[in-house]
Formats: C-alpha cells, sequence, structure tokens
C-alpha cells in the first residue's frame, strides 16, 4: 500500500502533508459502488483499480475505502448507495460508473444528504444544480463538453449529413439532446437515427438502416466494449465514410475489442490518454504522468484508460475537501457531510489527472477545454489530432 500511496502523494502534494490531529481518530468512510462486472466492466474494472491505488490518509485525516460492485444495474447500485449509507454509515459516495445508474443515485443522495461523486458522463447527472442535484458531483466529462469538440470537428471536416447508431437509454438520450442543437447550428443533417441496448449482440437491422441513409458520417454514442458493435457492423457492410465515438470508449478493452474495425474512428478523450502527446504547456501532463505510471505499474504497460483516471479524480478532489471538512466538523455526522458538500462545491484551480476543476454553486463538474482533446485510432492505439 505504502508504494501507492507515496504515488499518489507525487500527484496531491501538500494535500496530504498537513495534519489533523484531533480528528485523526474519527476515520472519514467513503463508499463506492462501481459497475465492476456486467456491460459497464471495462469501465468500472479501471475505476476499482484506481480506487484501491488511493491513500487511507488525507491531510492526517483517516479515510476507509468500500468498494461495492453493482453489475452495470440500476437497481443494484441504488441498493448498493443505501446500504453504504445505513449499515456503514459513509460520509460520501463515489460512482456509479454508467449514466443510468448514477442518475437514479442523484435521489438517494438528496434524500439523505450524503454527498456524491459520479464517475459517469451525462451532464443530467449534475444540471441544472437544484435541491436535489446540490449534494452531487462528477470527473467525468460532460457530454456537452466533449459534443462541442465532435460537432466542431465534424463542420471542419466537410460533414453535412450524420447518421447516429446510439444508445437505447440516458446515456444515448444525453448526447443526442446535446448534439442535435450542434449540428443544427453547423448545417449537418441528421439522416439516420437508429438505437440498441447495452447487452444487445446484434445490430445488423440499425446498421442496415444507417448505412441505407447514405450518410457522410456516422456517431456511435455508446460507452465501453458494447460500442464496438455498430462499428463492425459499419466495416462488414462497406462503410466509408468518418466514423466518430464518444470518450466513453477511451480505454484498451474498447481497442483490443474492436481491432481493425475500429481503425481511424475519431473521438474526444481525457488527456491522460495520450499524456506523452501533450504539449508542455498542459495544465495536466505532469499530473497525468504520475498517475498513468502509478497505474501502469500494477496493471501492465498500456492499461491506463480515462475511465481509472475519473476515479482517481474523485480522490484528489476529495483530498482537498476532507481536510476542509474535518475542521468544521466530526466525520460520521450530518454535519460533516454538509461540511464535505460544501468543501467540495467551493474547490477552485484543482488540477487533477483529466484537466483541472472549478466548482461553484451552478457548476458541480467545473471542467473546460484543458478537460479534453481529440484523437484518433491509429495502428490500435489513440493518435493526438491537431487541436
Amino acid at each position: 500500500m505504502w508504494k501507492y500511496a507515496a504515488g499518489l502523494a507525487l500527484v496531491l502534494g501538500a494535500s496530504l502533508s498537513a495534519t489533523s490531529p484531533a480528528s485523526a481518530a474519527d476515520p472519514v468512510r467513503i463508499g463506492v459502488t462501481l459497475s465492476e462486472t456486467g456491460p459497464g466492466a471495462s469501465l468500472g474494472i479501471p475505476e476499482g483499480k484506481s480506487v484501491r491505488l488511493l491513500p487511507k490518509e488525507f491531510g492526517g485525516q483517516p479515510v476507509e475505502w468500500i468498494i461495492l460492485d453493482d453489475g452495470s444495474d440500476t437497481t443494484r447500485a441504488v441498493a448498493n448507495m443505501r446500504k453504504l449509507i445505513a449499515e456503514n454509515r459513509v460520509d460520501a459516495v463515489v460512482g456509479s460508473s454508467v449514466t443510468p445508474a448514477s442518475i437514479a443515485m442523484v435521489e438517494v443522495a438528496a434524500e439523505q444528504k450524503v454527498p456524491m461523486i459520479s464517475l459517469a458522463g451525462s451532464s443530467a447527472i449534475v444540471s441544472p444544480v437544484d435541491q436535489r442535484r446540490r449534494w452531487v458531483f462528477k470527473t467525468a466529462q460532460n457530454d456537452a463538453l466533449m459534443a462541442q469538440a465532435v460537432a466542431d470537428h465534424m463542420a471542419k471536416a466537410g460533414v453535412k449529413t450524420l447518421g447516429v447508431v446510439a444508445f437505447s437509454d440516458s446515456y444515448g438520450d444525453g448526447w443526442m439532446g446535446v448534439m442535435k442543437p450542434l449540428l443544427e447550428e453547423r448545417k449537418i443533417r441528421v439522416v439516420a437515427e437508429e438505437r440498441y441496448a447495452r447487452s444487445d449482440t446484434s445490430v445488423t437491422g440499425q446498421v442496415l438502416k444507417v448505412v441505407s441513409a447514405k450518410p457522410d458520417a456516422v456517431f456511435i454514442i455508446a460507452a465501453g466494449t458494447p460500442a464496438a458493435l455498430p462499428a463492425r457492423g459499419l466495416k462488414e457492410r462497406g462503410f466509408r465514410g468518418a466514423v466518430y465515438q464518444t470518450h466513453g470508449v477511451a480505454n484498451a478493452d474498447f481497442l483490443r475489442v474492436g481491432g481493425k474495425d475500429v481503425e481511424g474512428e475519431i473521438l474526444p478523450v481525457g488527456p491522460v490518454v495520450v499524456v506523452d502527446q501533450l504539449p508542455d504547456s498542459h495544465p495536466s501532463r505532469e499530473t497525468a504522468r504520475k498517475y498513468r505510471d502509478a497505474y501502469e505499474a500494477e496493471n501492465g504497460k498500456g492499461s491506463v484508460s480515462t475511465f481509472g483516471a475519473h476515479a482517481y479524480d474523485a480522490g484528489i478532489l476529495l483530498s482537498h475537501a476532507i481536510p476542509v471538512a474535518a475542521d468544521k466538523a466530526k466525520p460520521g455526522t450530518p454535519e460533516f457531510r454538509a461540511a464535505l458538500r460544501d468543501a467540495l462545491e467551493g474547490l477552485k484551480g484543482v488540477v487533477y489527472v483529466n484537466g483541472t476543476a472549478t466548482m461553484s454553486p451552478t457548476d458541480h463538474v467545473g471542467q473546460g477545454e484543458p478537460s479534453r482533446v481529440m484523437v484518433t485510432i491509429q495502428n490500435g492505439t489513440w493518435k493526438l489530432l491537431p487541436q
């Protein structure tokens, strides 16, 4: 465990060096529910490995991590959260990995007044920051932030017509909700829109309908390895236009499963995915490198993913907020949980693996352009595109 704590100390800097002896006897308990099995496993597995890299102390304050698997199931994620709050008496919850589960967990966070840091993509998890969402924060880039980069790239590439193959759940809904106005502004017309479930084993019918519409490009709105299914179908049907993906596929498992079928596809990702290709001026370059090195030392070269970084970034946010809250209240109390929520909302200019974060009462993600880059898949790996 020491090598993990030491590695994170390099990332967190002074936040681990301060001491708070008065509260040392009262551990902060952080509950974690992740999709380590099921369709979202390619997201949840690296997230779980990253949580297990986190130290057991922030600023002299003991921290206990309690990790549960929700199997990529919304009902189970909610049950996990209730169990963590009722039985383990956690002070905050990190998770879940996927959007539908995270959206359902928002209600529990508001009801129980427990801070939650989601690792999923949809902006609907945290926006607008109303009475329900004031307890919820997020480290994964909002789909709206990533959608802007995708739409800009399409316009510059001369795309006029677009086919869409999307998840038939809140992830697909959220992306289409933010993409359509951006496409309209750029005069890009959606000529076919098809949906499929995360657990589907065939999308032949959907792909046939999209290809028959003869779009200039196709946008696959999916996450994890299930996103390789329509990519394979497009190759089999001889589609020769550009293919775009979301940041929900940015890990080695997708590259492995997709193989040659995903070569040349274009997508937005967090900077950690191409950390060695980032310019020296990028604010996350060093932080991302230290995380990448610590993760790959344990899990093998090339194993790092943006999803694991989302979990690690949740730890970085908590490392800044927990000492502040511990100065105001005792862990394990409603007062501490409220103070922790306030401390998270007050974070400014936090540099973490996938960019920077400045929270506010109206923004519980706090990210901007440093949190995204555009890449293509070239020779089975990620290649940074001109920004």
